[in-house]
Protein backbone atom coordinates (compact mmCIF):
# COMPACT_ATOMS: atom_id res chain seq x y z
CA UNK A 1 0.00 0.00 0.00
CA UNK A 2 1.53 3.55 -1.03
CA UNK A 3 1.68 6.49 1.16
CA UNK A 4 -0.50 9.48 0.39
CA UNK A 5 0.18 12.86 1.46
CA UNK A 6 -1.27 12.75 4.86
CA UNK A 7 0.37 10.09 5.89
CA UNK A 8 3.87 11.60 4.13
CA UNK A 9 3.25 14.80 6.74
CA UNK A 10 2.33 12.50 9.27
CA UNK A 11 5.88 10.60 9.17
CA UNK A 12 7.84 13.67 8.50
CA UNK A 13 6.33 16.69 10.09
CA UNK A 14 9.86 18.55 10.72
CA UNK A 15 10.84 17.65 6.85
CA UNK A 16 7.84 18.76 4.31
CA UNK A 17 6.21 22.10 3.75
CA UNK A 18 2.68 22.21 2.62
CA UNK A 19 1.64 24.11 -0.35
CA UNK A 20 -1.14 26.13 -0.44
CA UNK A 21 -4.19 24.33 -2.23
CA UNK A 22 -5.02 25.73 -5.30
CA UNK A 23 -4.20 23.14 -7.55
CA UNK A 24 -6.05 20.40 -9.14
CA UNK A 25 -5.33 17.10 -10.54
CA UNK A 26 -5.82 15.94 -14.11
CA UNK A 27 -3.23 13.26 -15.18
CA UNK A 28 -3.81 9.45 -14.71
CA UNK A 29 -2.05 9.07 -11.43
CA UNK A 30 -3.46 9.38 -8.41
CA UNK A 31 -0.21 9.89 -6.46
CA UNK A 32 3.06 11.17 -8.19
CA UNK A 33 6.32 11.83 -6.27
CA UNK A 34 9.98 12.58 -7.44
CA UNK A 35 12.90 15.06 -7.53
CA UNK A 36 11.99 18.88 -8.80
CA UNK A 37 13.51 19.63 -12.03
CA UNK A 38 12.40 23.53 -12.28
CA UNK A 39 11.76 25.64 -15.23
CA UNK A 40 9.97 29.06 -15.27
CA UNK A 41 8.17 30.35 -18.29
CA UNK A 42 5.40 33.01 -18.91
CA UNK A 43 2.96 32.18 -21.61
CA UNK A 44 5.90 29.80 -23.47
CA UNK A 45 5.94 26.45 -23.08
CA UNK A 46 9.36 25.86 -24.94
CA UNK A 47 11.39 24.70 -22.10
CA UNK A 48 8.55 22.54 -21.24
CA UNK A 49 8.63 20.98 -24.51
CA UNK A 50 12.63 20.53 -24.42
CA UNK A 51 12.71 19.11 -20.85
CA UNK A 52 9.78 16.48 -21.33
CA UNK A 53 11.73 14.76 -23.88
CA UNK A 54 14.61 13.73 -21.79
CA UNK A 55 14.79 10.87 -19.42
CA UNK A 56 12.59 11.40 -16.32
CA UNK A 57 12.22 8.66 -14.03
CA UNK A 58 12.09 9.48 -10.70
CA UNK A 59 11.56 13.29 -11.64
CA UNK A 60 8.83 15.67 -11.71
CA UNK A 61 8.71 18.83 -13.59
CA UNK A 62 7.63 21.76 -11.59
CA UNK A 63 6.62 24.53 -14.44
CA UNK A 64 6.30 28.20 -13.00
CA UNK A 65 4.29 30.26 -15.68
CA UNK A 66 3.39 33.13 -13.26
CA UNK A 67 0.01 31.58 -12.58
CA UNK A 68 -1.10 33.10 -16.13
CA UNK A 69 -4.55 31.91 -16.52
CA UNK A 70 -4.60 33.15 -20.52
CA UNK A 71 -2.43 30.28 -22.19
CA UNK A 72 -2.03 26.16 -21.68
CA UNK A 73 1.90 25.70 -20.92
CA UNK A 74 0.97 21.54 -21.58
CA UNK A 75 -1.06 19.58 -23.57
CA UNK A 76 -1.97 16.63 -24.60
CA UNK A 77 1.27 15.95 -27.46
CA UNK A 78 4.17 17.09 -23.98
CA UNK A 79 2.11 14.85 -21.78
CA UNK A 80 2.23 12.12 -23.71
CA UNK A 81 5.79 12.24 -24.47
CA UNK A 82 6.78 12.81 -20.26
CA UNK A 83 4.73 9.78 -19.92
CA UNK A 84 6.55 8.07 -22.29
CA UNK A 85 10.08 9.18 -21.22
CA UNK A 86 9.38 8.40 -17.75
CA UNK A 87 8.50 11.52 -16.08
CA UNK A 88 6.61 10.85 -12.73
CA UNK A 89 4.60 14.32 -12.85
CA UNK A 90 3.93 17.91 -13.69
CA UNK A 91 3.00 20.55 -11.51
CA UNK A 92 1.92 23.96 -13.64
CA UNK A 93 1.51 27.20 -11.90
CA UNK A 94 -0.81 27.87 -14.69
CA UNK A 95 -2.79 25.78 -17.04
CA UNK A 96 -3.55 22.72 -19.61
CA UNK A 97 -5.32 21.71 -22.47
CA UNK A 98 -6.52 18.47 -23.49
CA UNK A 99 -7.54 17.28 -20.39
CA UNK A 100 -9.41 14.17 -21.14
CA UNK A 101 -6.82 12.73 -22.83
CA UNK A 102 -4.46 13.81 -20.12
CA UNK A 103 -6.60 12.22 -17.54
CA UNK A 104 -6.23 8.74 -19.12
CA UNK A 105 -2.17 9.03 -19.28
CA UNK A 106 0.40 7.40 -16.60
CA UNK A 107 1.23 10.68 -15.39
CA UNK A 108 0.65 12.77 -12.71
CA UNK A 109 -0.61 16.15 -13.74
CA UNK A 110 -1.73 19.32 -11.44
CA UNK A 111 -2.21 22.58 -12.32
CA UNK A 112 -4.24 25.44 -11.92
CA UNK A 113 -7.04 25.07 -14.20
CA UNK A 114 -7.65 24.54 -18.55
CA UNK A 115 -7.66 26.47 -21.24
CA UNK A 116 -7.48 26.17 -24.39
CA UNK A 117 -5.02 28.28 -26.14
CA UNK A 118 -1.56 27.39 -27.01
CA UNK A 119 1.18 29.06 -25.94
CA UNK A 120 3.81 30.94 -28.63
CA UNK A 121 7.05 29.19 -29.04
CA UNK A 122 9.50 32.07 -28.48
CA UNK A 123 12.37 29.56 -26.84
CA UNK A 124 11.95 31.68 -23.83
CA UNK A 125 12.44 30.20 -19.95
CA UNK A 126 15.05 29.33 -17.13
CA UNK A 127 15.24 25.82 -16.33
CA UNK A 128 17.03 24.68 -13.23
CA UNK A 129 16.04 27.75 -11.12
CA UNK A 130 14.50 28.50 -7.61
CA UNK A 131 10.53 28.92 -8.10
CA UNK A 132 8.35 30.71 -5.72
CA UNK A 133 4.35 30.48 -5.90
CA UNK A 134 1.32 28.70 -3.40
CA UNK A 135 3.24 30.12 -0.69
CA UNK A 136 6.77 28.00 -1.16
CA UNK A 137 9.92 28.33 -2.77
CA UNK A 138 10.96 25.21 -5.08
CA UNK A 139 14.74 24.39 -5.85
CA UNK A 140 15.66 21.90 -8.26
CA UNK A 141 16.87 18.89 -6.56
CA UNK A 142 14.11 18.95 -3.96
CA UNK A 143 11.25 16.40 -3.61
CA UNK A 144 7.92 16.74 -4.26
CA UNK A 145 4.92 14.60 -3.32
CA UNK A 146 0.96 15.01 -4.56
CA UNK A 147 -2.18 13.42 -4.65
CA UNK A 148 -5.97 14.91 -4.37
CA UNK A 149 -4.90 15.65 -0.71
CA UNK A 150 -2.16 18.02 -1.59
CA UNK A 151 1.48 19.05 -2.58
CA UNK A 152 4.28 18.55 -0.16
CA UNK A 153 8.18 19.27 -1.03
CA UNK A 154 11.01 17.91 1.17
CA UNK A 155 14.53 18.62 0.78
CA UNK A 156 14.99 14.74 0.75
CA UNK A 157 13.80 11.49 -0.78
CA UNK A 158 10.63 10.44 1.97
CA UNK A 159 9.43 6.89 2.45
CA UNK A 160 6.71 6.17 0.18
CA UNK A 161 4.98 3.24 2.26
CA UNK A 162 4.31 3.53 5.82
CA UNK A 163 6.27 2.41 8.52
CA UNK A 164 5.51 -1.17 10.27
CA UNK A 165 5.64 -1.26 14.07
Amino acid sequence: MSATTPDLCDANPDEVRVADPIFRSYGGRDFFGGQIVTVKCFEDNSKVKELVATPGKGKVLVVDGGGSLRRALLGDQLASQAAANGWEGILINGCLRDVQIIATLDLGVQALASHPMKTEKRGLGEVDVPVTFAGLTLLPGEWLYADANGILVSPSALERTPRMG
